[in-house]
């Protein structure tokens, strides 16, 4: 005997109502939130990117460059460099205007340099979250 599964039919989201919202998130973090009406995560994931950027810049912490190598050299550089470039204007604002940490060794300066990248992936997060409820694959 067989049995009938319902299936749930979901209509394709056009990419106008998911792209402007996760690029505007690129952009400017937790401005996408904003325009989908949910301004208290905007504040909040927002608010986490840019302190966390902040507080790496104010360590003095080093953005990442691509650089190739050894897998392991390959996957943190270009990893943390793609992480930098997550951040959006604030990175390109920060290399805009000069932006370029000493060369010290120290255990200040690489937590800064860890903050820059934290805050490349709290923004990356952002975007997700963003684009899963464009798509309305959550509230």
């Amino acid at each position: 005997m067989a049995t009938e599964v319902n299936k749930e039919v979901v209509a394709a989201v056009p990419a106008q109502s998911w792209l402007m919202p996760v690029l505007l998130t690129w952009v400017a973090p937790g401005a996408g939130y904003f325009l989908l009406k949910t301004p208290a995560r905007g504040a909040i994931m927002g608010a986490m990117s840019i302190l966390m950027f902040l507080l790496g810049l104010l360590m003095r912490g080093a953005f990442f460059e691509p650089q190739t190598g050894d897998l392991l050299t390959t996957v943190i550089y270009c990893g943390g460099w793609i992480s930098n470039l997550a951040t959006g204007s604030l990175y390109f604002v920060a290399k805009g205007l000069g932006y370029n940490a000493p060369d010290l060794a120290g255990h200040v300066t690489d937590y800064g340099t860890k903050f820059l990248v934290g805050a490349g992936l709290i923004n990356i997060l952002a975007m997700v979250d963003v684009y899963e409820i464009a798509k309305r694959k959550k509230s």
